[in-house]
Formats: C-alpha cells, sequence, structure tokens
C-alpha cells in the first residue's frame, strides 16, 4: 500500500441535527501482522478480519484511554471454538481457535451458524479508571458478525444502530478490511431517554437510509480518504462535524516480566508443578502465537 493510504485509523463524526454520531474504520497492515503469527484458511482470515474491524468500533467508544473493550464469540457445535479480539488503546490483537474437520466441511463463504453452532457473543466493555465492568451478551444470529452487532446495541442499549463491514485481500495479497458504526442518540446524548429514538423516529431514518448507502468498495478503498467518504455520504447535512480520530496498531501485551509476575502470584508448590524437569516454565499466547520459557529462578517471589 502506498504512504498516501488511508488504512489503520479510526474516524469519527456526527450528525448534530440528526442526534447521530459515526466512527470509521479501516485496516490494513495491522491485519498482516495479525494474520501472519497463524496459519488461517481464508474462511478464518476473513471471520477475524470482520472481528477486528468490529472491535476497533466498539473499543474506540471508550472515552477511558486505559479502558479495555473485548469481544468474545463462544460456541457449541460450530467449526470455531472461540473467537477473541481485543481493543487497548488503539492496540488490536485476536485469534481464532477452530475444529479443522468441521471447518473442512463448510461451505467457503459460511453462515454464522456454520461458523458458531449454537453460540452468543460477548462484548465486554473495563473501565480502568473507576474500575467498572459492563458485558452485553447476545445470540450469534443473523447472517454476519455485524448484523449480531447491531442486534447487541438494540438488545443491551436500546440504541439504533447501523454496522456495516467489508475485507478483501488475503491468501497472500495484502489484507484489508474496513467498517462503519452509526448510531442514533437521545436528544442530548446524557440523561434523555432513548426508547423514543428507535424505529421510526424520523431523523435516524433518514441517517440510516444515506448511511446504508456506503458499499463495501469504498470501506475498503485504502485511496479513499475517510473525510471524502464521509461528505460522500453525508454532504446534504448542514453540518457534520469530524472528532479526533486516532491510529490503530497490533498489540499484544505479552512480555516475560509480566508473564514471570503472574506466575510468582501462584503458591511455590503449584509454580513447581508448571515447570519441566529444567525448572522452566512454557507459556503459550494465542494471539501471537510465541511460546515464553520462563525460569523458576526468573519468577518474583
Amino acid at each position: 500500500m502506498s504512504a498516501e493510504a488511508d488504512v489503520d485509523r479510526c474516524q469519527g463524526f456526527t450528525i448534530t441535527a440528526r442526534n447521530a454520531r459515526g466512527r470509521l474504520v479501516r485496516l490494513g497492515p495491522v491485519l498482516d501482522q495479525v494474520m501472519a503469527a497463524h496459519a488461517y484458511p481464508p474462511v478464518l482470515e476473513k471471520l477475524l478480519a470482520e472481528a477486528l474491524v468490529l472491535t476497533a468500533l466498539l473499543g474506540a467508544t471508550l472515552k477511558d484511554d486505559g479502558g479495555q473493550m473485548t469481544l468474545q464469540a463462544q460456541t457449541q457445535g460450530g467449526a470455531v471454538d472461540l473467537l477473541v479480539c481485543d481493543y487497548r488503546g488503539g492496540e488490536l490483537r485476536g485469534y481464532v481457535k477452530h475444529d479443522p474437520d468441521r471447518l473442512a466441511e463448510i461451505p467457503a463463504d459460511p453462515s454464522l451458524f456454520a461458523l458458531f453452532g449454537n453460540g452468543y457473543l460477548a462484548i465486554t466493555f473495563d473501565q480502568s479508571v473507576s474500575g467498572e465492568r459492563y458485558q452485553g451478551i447476545v445470540p450469534l444470529e443473523g447472517g454476519s458478525l455485524a448484523e449480531a452487532a447491531e442486534r447487541y446495541f438494540d438488545q443491551s442499549e436500546q440504541i439504533p444502530s447501523l454496522v456495516r463491514i467489508a475485507t478483501g485481500g488475503g491468501s497472500g495479497a495484502p489484507c484489508v478490511a474496513g467498517g462503519m458504526l452509526i448510531q442514533h442518540l437521545a436528544e442530548g446524548e446524557a440523561g434523555g431517554e432513548r426508547l423514543h429514538a428507535r424505529d421510526g423516529h424520523r431523523h435516524w431514518e433518514h441517517v440510516e437510509a444515506l448511511a446504508g448507502t456506503v458499499s463495501p468498495d469504498e470501506l475498503i478503498d485504502p485511496a479513499l480518504p475517510f473525510e471524502t467518504l464521509i461528505w460522500r455520504l453525508f454532504n446534504e447535512e448542514d453540518e457534520v462535524l469530524l472528532l479526533d480520530g486516532g491510529a490503530l496498531a497490533k498489540g499484544c501485551r505479552c512480555n516475560p516480566e509480566h508473564i514471570a509476575d503472574v506466575i510468582g502470584r501462584f503458591p511455590a508448590e503449584e509454580r513447581a508443578d508448571m515447570a519441566d524437569a529444567d525448572g522452566i516454565v512454557h507459556v503459550d499466547c494465542a494471539f501471537c502465537s510465541r511460546v515464553f520459557p520462563i525460569r523458576l529462578e526468573a519468577v518474583p517471589e
């Protein structure tokens, strides 16, 4: 991708007269960096790319810079056993655990049920300042993760929302994925009653109709600046304000010092059981697909 490519960042915006806010995300090299740690087949590369875009769209709504947003799909009877992504401070990571035999039996463009079976999507926000945790859980139903996210906002937040996600590349070509989240807010956003803003509200119907015209190609085109895309969609509005955007990067927080500190919290007898004959504890990181050998003598008491 060229140096001018508009990738690996998010951009927020508001349509003030319509009580709507939105966010765009486009990932490029970040996806290649995440995928490079694994040898996923194309169908899982696409799934993880969609999940990372959704994670960035949701995580970027955090007002707490030290907060963390985690997206987790747990399943029963599907080809995917577990999907986990998280966002903190603009850094993304994610991985997929799957059953190769079941994956080989599903079509190239599988439904959510084929991938996850009777699964559910858990979206968790952890606030570092207050220490509060909020979690919403919805069934993994519908045609895509984007539809599952819309259901999450409708059921857990009672906020009418539109989510669009598109992917491209993969299988040797550079990966690219993009998405848009736009929501209707209660007037004044805080302290208002949101139920008035459900389907049928004229402002939301208008914004939803305009936002729904965005194409997959527009979402993943690295040569299309976000500002241009926002103008294309909403140039008839009296005022569209751009909010602070932010760069996105691959981030895995595992390191030998942190792992040694975690091991040190276990009783000495349990630490000894973890170690091999040479006194080394081998710790796997599913996110970056690395094994960290930690010597027991390096573990703080």
